[in-house]
């Protein structure tokens, strides 16, 4: 294989400074094919929200993208790789690729991202609950030889796995890995993490994102400060990305602008701790906890339908619709919380980018 392709200087700087990454979701038509107007709608969305990058081949663009009935992995990944180089963005902006499967499939999934112009891969562990530490060190080890990796601690309840604060020690001195987004819905894990990587070598080389969908403020405002060897290490997740931010990414945007100038100045104030109810609540209408995430694609497609980014909600699986109470859960976040939504900018915007 080819040598591993490196994050330039200014993405390094940008993905440390933290950003708004958010994870591309699949615009299907009715007949659930692919809708490559509002697909590339998407794409010049995020890129004109001020995000600083976009993660394609991710659970919100549906797995089943691989599958070779519809055989559209590299398509998808194709076509929003064309979107960001067509733009000619004077900023840094990140290409993530999604990386699932065995070492052998990542590997060629890693090929074809290479191949399309992407910078990073962001490497899934889920599917593969029944591989030891050690064998899933490995194959990190491999894919990072390839291509810069953001790692990916997914919760167990949707198909991830819990992994030992010495797994996540010995993943961040991996070279290679550039950050770690961390998705287990869970403190005492989340915690695990950010400790491991102060303990490492590399720590100052690896940034921490969250995809803690449930805690995503104070994620973000939070200082995780350990004892390293007698002397105070300390780190924070500095950026997201996320599903929640695939839909009102324009208002993600500033959130993340505000949680920054808030750190620098100290002034984390208690209206964040409502804020980041407020963000929550969302989610849960968005993602559907309260149906074990079962309308969580659906749930984002709604919001990007109501808003015209997208035709529908339709889904690959024709059995992933929304939960019964979804829509209206989803009323209620636009009557509740109408300062979270970029309606207004995405009206402004929308037919200009579906031209």
């Amino acid at each position: 294989m080819a040598t591993r392709r490196e994050l330039s200087t200014l993405q390094k700087i940008a993905l440390h400074d933290g950003l708004v990454i958010p994870a591309h979701p699949l615009a299907l038509n009715v007949d659930r094919q692919l809708d490559e107007q509002s697909q590339r709608a998407l794409s010049r969305y995020y890129m004109a929200t001020g995000a600083g990058g976009i993660a394609v081949g991710v659970h919100s663009t549906q797995f089943e993208i691989r599958d070779p009935k519809f055989n559209l992995f590299e398509k998808v990944l194709r076509m929003a790789s064309e979107e960001v180089d067509r733009a000619q963005l004077d900023r840094p902006f990140l290409k993530v690729a999604g990386i699932c499967g065995p070492t052998e499939q990542a590997l060629h999934e890693i090929e074809i991202a290479k191949g399309l112009g992407y910078d990073t891969g962001l490497l899934s562990m889920g599917g593969l609950s029944d591989w030891s530490e050690a064998q899933s060190l490995e194959r990190t080890a491999r894919i990072a030889e390839q291509i810069p990796v953001i790692g990916f601690y997914l919760q167990p309840s949707v198909g991830g796995k819990a992994f030992s604060f010495d797994f996540w020690k010995e993943f961040a001195n991996i070279p290679g890995i550039v950050a770690i987004k961390m998705a287990p819905f869970n403190r005492y894990q989340t915690i695990d993490v950010a400790r491991a990587v102060c303990y490492s070598d590399r720590r100052d080389e690896i940034a921490l994102y969250t995809g803690n969908d449930d805690n995503i403020v104070n994620d973000l405002l939070t200082v995780y400060r350990f004892q390293v060897e007698g002397q105070s290490v300390e780190k924070r997740i500095v950026g997201g990305l996320l599903g929640h931010w695939a839909v009102w990414t324009h208002k993600a945007v500033e959130l993340l602008a505000e949680v920054k100038k808030a750190r620098l100045n100290d002034q984390i104030a208690l209206d964040w701790l409502t804020r980041n109810v407020e963000v929550t609540d969302s989610n849960a209408a968005f993602f559907d906890p309260a149906h074990a995430f079962a309308g969580c694609i659906p749930g984002i497609h709604e919001v990007l339908r109501r808003q015209g980014l997208i035709k529908g909600t339709w889904c690959l699986n024709p059995h992933e619709q929304l939960s019964p109470g979804q829509s209206e859960e989803i009323d209620r976040m636009y009557r509740d919380y109408p300062h979270l939504n970029d309606d207004a900018f995405v009206k402004k915007h929308l037919a200009e980018w579906l031209s």
